[in-house]
């Protein structure tokens, strides 16, 4: 039994930046209640990296949506197309992955996945199903269905064609895999980021040029990362993962700068009505208050309300009462006859620095404590004993240094 149709549309404007055409999801709404038959919402992300993000969460949380209104989700594992990579939003072409870096990626995705779907109205395909199937013949009906001038309209291609920068040939053919995509799965709605419309358009036409229904392109707002200026993406280093451990995602959120805060509360928390009017005026008047609210409720999405309650303590432990967190690794080292034990060395082998290089870049940061002193010395030797070493504000080890 399907809600009436204004109850549908209300929940699926709420966060959304754009419907296009909404008279069509209107229709389609109709025709599914009439019939008892739920809509096909797809969404794909290619697995170029590991770990799904908060801001990939917006418009998952908006699918779950979709399911809690009867409606069925695919999700499509994009398996085929990460070989090429998505071009969209990017200044140059992405390198190729793998094929064992692919599979590597996805065997995180649906673990993250069903933090937030419901498996039981959840279809996970690869679009390796359809489009690894497809002959050049194929490869050739497709392609003659769109022009270089209307691909040439797309923002990112425009930019680089007029500066002269290389497009290849392949980058063309991604947004045609993606919306041969939605001619697969017979999709009725799609949802992307506002740097996916361009794509998500092409599935319409591809559609219906397939002689079938277009789909309803669905577009939601993109979260800027922590940094407050980019979107959100590991490639910058700007990402809270949905999997990210309960007490780093909640300092993070605690470092973000506050001009973010209204926008996080809008797309990353579960606040709704009243409440989210009420937390987005605590974030004007009192910001940490309205930080430390939504920092709980970021890791109670994904991680549950007893592990929010731990990263709370744990974060006020360290930051307000200045103790060392209860649980860090202890790592024993020893001199093996040496005066002492160089300080990069010591951050690199007890997996604090990836490097000794790094360990030196962070130490000229001012982002290495030992007993709680600030390192200045590069060239710092630890004698025999037992240290806490500190990189930045989260990570600790207890290094016992025996002769």
């Amino acid at each position: 039994m399907f809600l009436p149709l204004e109850e549908q549309l209300r929940r699926i404007r709420q966060g959304a930046e754009q419907i296009v055409p909404e008279a069509e999801l209107l229709a389609k709404l109709e025709r599914s209640a009439k019939e008892d038959r739920p809509l096909i919402i797809k969404q794909g992300f290619d697995p170029t990296r590991p770990d799904l993000h908060i801001g990939h969460g917006v418009s998952i949380h908006k699918l779950r949506t979709f399911q809690k209104l009867g409606h069925r989700v695919v999700f499509v594992m994009g398996d085929f197309t990460a070989r090429v990579g998505d071009p969209s939003g990017r200044d140059e072409t992405r390198p190729m992955l793998s094929e064992e870096e692919i599979e590597s990626n996805l065997a995180t995705y649906e673990e993250q996945l069903f933090r937030i779907l419901d498996p039981e109205t959840t279809e996970i395909r690869r679009n390796s199903e359809w489009l690894a199937r497809l002959t050049l013949a194929d490869i050739l009906r497709l392609t003659s269905q769109y022009t270089v001038a209307r691909m040439l309209e797309r923002d990112d291609f425009a930019e680089r064609h007029r500066e002269g920068r290389p497009i290849s040939l392949v980058e063309f053919l991604y947004p045609m895999m993606q919306g041969h995509d939605s001619v697969a799965l017979r999709a009725d709605v799609e949802l992307g980021g506002t740097d996916q419309l361009f794509n998500l358009l092409l599935g319409r036409t591809l559609q219906e040029r397939a002689g079938q229904e277009p789909q309803v392109c669905l577009i939601m707002p993109l979260l800027r990362g922590t940094d407050g200026r980019r979107k959100m993406s590991k490639s910058y280093d700007n990402y809270i993962g949905i999997s990210m451990e309960a007490e780093d995602a909640f300092g993070r959120v605690m470092s973000i700068p506050d001009t973010l805060l209204e926008e996080w509360i809008s797309l990353a928390s579960s606040a709704r009505g009243e409440e989210l009017a009420r937390r987005r005026r605590e974030a004007g008047t009192d910001p940490l208050a309205a930080k430390r609210w939504l920092a709980g409720d970021i890791v109670a999405r994904y991680h549950g309300a007893a592990a929010a309650r731990r990263a709370r303590e744990a974060f006020d432990r360290l930051h307000r009462h200045r103790k060392v967190p209860e649980d860090i690794p202890t790592v024993a080292l020893s001199l093996d006859g040496r005066d002492g034990l160089w300080i990069a060395h010591v951050l690199r082998d007890s997996d604090l620095a990836y490097s000794s290089s790094e360990a030196g870049r962070l130490i000229r940061q001012g982002a290495v404590r030992v007993d709680g002193d600030v390192i200045a010395d590069r060239d710092l030797r630890l004698g025999a004993g037992e240290y806490v070493v500190q990189r930045g504000k989260r990570k600790f080890a207890r290094i016992s240094v025996e002769p």
